[in-house]
C-alpha cells in the first residue's frame, strides 16, 4: 500500500455498528463488562480507547512499524521513552534540539541520575568519545530545530544499534511522509503530532512507533501507568489531519524551497538554513534519507541584533508570530526567546542559534503572497 493510500485506509475500517466511514469519537471513560475480566477488549479509557487504537494503528503503518503508542503531547512521548532508563544510565543527544526536549532531559531527568551528553552527531569522533558502557539511549533529531542540521540516521544506527542501546529519532520536522527512521535502523520514531501529523493547529499530541515488541510492551505499560494519554476528540482530529498529510507536506516543501532560494539571495539575510539548498552541509544526506526537504526554514540577518529581528517578527501579516509549526498556516518565530528560551545562551551560541535567528514554518498558502509578506517585513529594517 502506497503512502497516499495508507493515510486514508491503513488501520481504518468503517464503524461496524453503523457503517460510519469516519472513526467515531468514543467519548467514554469506562466500558461495561459481561463478567469480571470478560469484556470486548476495552476496560478503562486511560488504558485503551477505540478512537485512539485506530490512530495508533494508522500512524504505525505510516512509519512502517508494528506498534504505535499515543500520548498527550510530544514531550509526554519523550518523557515516557526516557522512563525506559534507570539511574546511572546515560543519553547521547543531538546538541541542536528543541528547547523543551533539552529542558526535560536536563532539568528533570538529570536530577534522577540520568546523564545527558550533547554532541555534534555529524562529528564521528565526538560521538564515539561520548559513547561508553553506561550509554542506553541515543536521541537523534533530524532535521534539527532550529538550525536545520541533517544527521545521517543509517550511519549511526549501523554502528551503534545493539541490545544495550536504544536509538530514537524525533521525526517531527520531517513527518512520516518525508522520512521513516525505522527503515533506517532506528528503534523508535517519535513525533510531536501537534505539528505536521495533525496539521491544523488544534491538537496537542505525541506519538511513538516501534517494531520492537519489548520496547512496545514497556511503552504501553508506562502509557497506562503514568496516564499521559490523549483524549478521543484529539485522536479523531489527528486522524482527520492525517488524511491530507501528504498533500499538505508536499505543498509546504514546495513553498519552503522557493522561500529559501529567495532568502538566500536577499541582501539583508546573512545565512539561510534549509537542507534543500545545495550549499547546505547536509544536503546530500537529506536527499538520500528524505523524500523532500521539509517546510521549515531558518535564517539570520546581516545586522544580527535582536532589535533588528524584532522589527521583522512584528511586521508580518500572513506569517503569524507564534510558537509551534507544521500547520496549514505559515508561522514565524524567534527561537532564542520562544521555543529555545530554556537553553542557556552560551549553549545556543555554540550551535549558531543567535539572537537574530528567525524560524519559519512555511504553510500551504500561495507562495507569492508569503514572499510579499516577508519582503515587506524585511523592508522595515
Amino acid at each position: 500500500m502506497k503512502f497516499a493510500t495508507k493515510v486514508i485506509h491503513a488501520g481504518i475500517e468503517p464503524d461496524p455498528s453503523t457503517g460510519a466511514i469516519m472513526t467515531p469519537i468514543y467519548q467514554t471513560s469506562t466500558y461495561v463488562q459481561d463478567a469480571p475480566g470478560k469484556h470486548k477488549g476495552y476496560e478503562y479509557a486511560r488504558t485503551q480507547n477505540p478512537t485512539r487504537t485506530v490512530l495508533e494503528n494508522n500512524v504505525a503503518a505510516l512509519e512502517n512499524g508494528k506498534y504505535g503508542i499515543a500520548f498527550s503531547s510530544g514531550l509526554a512521548a519523550m518523557d515516557t521513552i526516557l522512563k525506559l532508563l534507570r539511574t546511572g544510565d546515560e543519553v547521547i543527544s543531538t546538541n541542536d534540539l528543541y528547547g523543551g526536549s533539552y529542558r526535560l532531559a536536563t532539568t528533570v531527568y538529570e536530577r534522577f541520575g540520568i546523564k545527558v551528553h550533547y554532541v555534534d552527531m555529524n562529528d564521528s569522533a565526538q560521538l564515539k568519545a561520548a559513547i561508553n558502557e553506561r550509554t542506553r539511549l541515543i536521541w537523534i533529531e533530524t532535521p534539527t530545530n532550529p538550525m536545520m542540521n541533517i544527521i545521517d540516521i543509517k550511519k549511526i544506527t549501523k554502528k551503534y544499534n545493539n541490545d544495550d542501546i536504544i536509538i530514537c529519532v524525533d521525526n517531527t520536522f520531517a513527518s512520516p511522509y518525508l522520512q521513516n527512521p525505522l527503515d533506517l535502523g532506528a528503534d523508535i520514531a517519535m513525533h510531536s503530532a501537534t505539528k505536521y501529523i495533525n496539521g491544523h493547529s488544534d491538537v496537542i499530541m505525541g506519538l511513538a512507533v516501534t517494531n520492537n515488541e519489548f520496547i512496545a510492551q514497556h511503552l504501553k505499560y508506562l502509557q497506562n501507568a503514568a496516564g499521559a494519554v490523549p483524549g478521543p476528540q484529539d485522536c479523531f482530529l489527528a486522524l482527520r489531519g492525517i488524511k491530507t498529510l501528504h498533500l499538505r507536506v508536499e505543498r509546504s516543501c514546495q513553498n519552503a524551497q522557493k522561500m529559501a532560494n529567495w532568502l538566500n539571495k536577499h541582501k539583508k539575510v546573512s545565512k539561510v538554513y534549509y537542507p534543500g539548498l545545495k550549499s547546505h552541509s547536509g544536503h546530500s544526506i537529506a536527499k538520500r534519507q528524505m523524500k523532500d526537504f521539509g517546510g521549515m526554514v531558518s535564517f539570520d540577518l546581516v545586522n544580527n541584533k535582536y532589535s533588528v529581528a524584532k522589527k521583522v517578527l512584528s511586521n508580518t501579516h500572513l506569517f503569524a508570530l507564534a510558537e509551534s509549526l507544521g500547520g496549514v498556516e505559515s508561522l514565524i518565530g524567534h527561537p532564542a526567546s520562544m521555543t529555545h528560551a530554556s537553553i542557556p545562551k552560551k549553549e545556543r551560541m555554540k550551535v549558531g542559534l543567535t539572537d537574530s535567528l528567525i524560524r519559519l514554518s512555511v504553510g500551504v498558502e500561495d507562495y507569492d503572497d508569503l514572499r510579499e509578506d516577508l519582503a515587506a517585513a524585511l523592508a522595515k529594517i
